[in-house]
């Protein structure tokens, strides 16, 4: 027999079984076909479980066990800031004011919906440098997208077509696919021998042709790129914008700014940088903001703020249309506000000192960590990628513990989890053989930091004697080792009924 928390919800299900039951309706019943399209009309009803509420509640329970959660233990995912999300703002969030006001209502019934986001946009702004900034971007993906979607519209009124977009190797993951969607041809930059761009190659392929560069700064290796200045001014002499990908903004926010730095286009994670959840407790934002020069092409509408004319007092918040030169409406709705909501109860909860702190402290917190991971018994093993002082996050090698334990990166990953430590992002960046990307986050107190290293110790010096230990970790995991190619290539999307 097998044990109740293996099972899925249609084995828990037995005809006939209800969870609540409703009052009979008072109120005239009208036929679905009067309602519906017979296109669009079921013949024969859904197969849905049927089962009571406790059975419900224990099967998400059940559910909610068997994946590891920032709230579970340490989640030390490179490039991703994976960091606390304060309860206080799920709070906020909830409030009935916005939670419960409606995406179409007329702007002068949401004024306070609007003025927060109107406030937001003004403290991003202030945080990248930047004047102008759009909230529609509903990820850093779709926020990537509206930057070249931008640059286009910036190129094309000024009669150019312009076919290429540069993308150091260092760059974010979803960069190349992101350009390759918006119509233009990536072309790789490489990285110099201290982990920045390879300066001679970017003014090699700096051509009229180029439309952008997109870059992350400090890069995914972690490390700030010292010739900065000189990266913007050879795009911007070829006539091309600079694009700030804002997956690493959590290492400078309060200490440098990207509009500072000559970019003109910026893209934030809100759900890196400013403790919105990730994944499915999301979703997730990526507002844009903008240099003057980009500033007539952003999305519409626009929130702004405008003075008396609706019967006001004061000045009052609306959502502004009349933008001809717009590349026009990202998403339906205005963005994803309970993201908003979260985001600015951060940033004025921590303020200007607040958030600079939070960065200090994340590039202090991987630094340490860095530091005891650089010491013998495991450097020989997982020799750091470039040895230099590092921002928020580092990037280690395997290939020792590859060569001399016979594990891979991917066993040591996969053990950690029997040490309720996440592991952190393996095999990126591509340039790393072997590659472990390693993020603390500012979160996180130094006894947690000291525990992942004693767990890296620990999984090394147990490979001296035994690899194949790591090599079929995890043990205490709902599930062992998975067939991950497998199920990529051959993936199973549907429950069989």
């Amino acid at each position: 027999m097998r044990a109740e928390q293996t099972l899925t919800i249609f084995e828990r299900s037995r005809e006939g079984r209800r969870a609540f039951t409703p009052s009979p309706l008072d109120v005239p019943e009208v036929p679905v076909s009067d309602l519906l399209p017979d296109s669009a009309i079921r013949k024969e009803p859904a197969k849905l479980p049927e089962v009571s509420e406790p059975e419900i509640v224990r099967h998400y329970n059940s559910l909610s066990k068997k994946n590891f959660d920032l709230d579970t233990g340490f989640y030390p995912l490179g490039s991703c800031t994976m960091k606390h999300n304060p309860k206080l703002h799920e709070r906020v969030a909830a409030l009935p004011g916005f939670s419960r006001l409606h995406p179409l209502q007329d702007p002068e019934r949401a004024q306070g919906a609007l003025e927060l986001m109107w406030r937001l946009q003004g403290a991003l702004s202030e945080i990248s440098g930047l004047p102008h900034v759009s909230l529609q971007p509903s990820a850093g993906s779709h926020g990537e997208l509206a930057g070249l979607l931008l640059t286009r519209a910036y190129h094309e009124e000024r009669g150019q077509e312009r076919h290429k977009v540069l993308t150091p190797d260092t760059a974010h993951g979803t960069n190349p696919a992101t350009v390759t969607m918006a119509g233009y041809e990536v072309v790789k930059v490489g990285t110099a021998p201290d982990g920045g761009v390879d300066l001679d190659d970017l003014r090699e392929k700096a051509t009229e042709d180029v439309a952008c560069l997109m870059l992350t700064n400090p890069n995914t290796l972690g490390l700030f790129d010292r010739n900065i200045r000189e990266i913007a001014g050879v795009v911007h002499d070829v006539g091309g914008t600079l694009y700030y990908d804002g997956a690493n903004l959590n290492a400078v926010m309060g200490i440098s700014r990207p509009g500072d730095m000559g970019f003109d286009i910026v893209h934030f994670n809100l759900h890196k940088t400013f403790t919105q959840p990730h994944g499915g407790g999301g979703p997730g934002s990526g507002p844009i903001a903008v240099s003057d020069r980009i500033e007539p092409f952003l999305p519409r509408p626009q929130v702004v703020q405008r003075e008396g004319s609706n019967g006001s007092a004061g000045p009052w918040f609306d959502l502004d249309y009349e933008r001809p030169k717009s590349i026009g409406r990202l998403r339906g709705f205005h963005g994803n506000f309970g993201v908003f909501v979260r985001s600015y109860a951060y940033i004025c909860s921590l303020g200007a000192d607040g958030l600079q702190e939070a960065s200090e402290t994340a590039v202090l917190n991987a630094n340490y960590l860095k530091a005891l991971l650089g010491r013998e018994g495991i450097a020989e093993y997982l020799p750091l990628a470039f040895d230099r002082h590092c921002m928020h996050e580092f990037v280690l090698s395997g290939r020792g513990a590859k060569e001399k334990l016979g594990i891979r990166t991917t066993d040591i990953a996969k053990r950690l989890l029997d040490h309720e430590v996440h592991p952190p992002t393996v095999y990126f960046p591509l340039l790393v053989d072997e590659a472990l990307m390693i993020e603390p986050t500012e979160t996180e107190p130094r006894e947690r930091l000291d525990h992942f290293a004693d767990a890296i110790r620990s999984i090394l010096e147990e490979a001296e004697d035994d690899p194949e230990v790591a090599r079929n970790a995890p043990y205490t995991a709902p599930v062992r080792r998975l067939d991950e190619v497998g199920a990529a290539k051959r993936p199973v999307v549907r429950q069989p009924l």
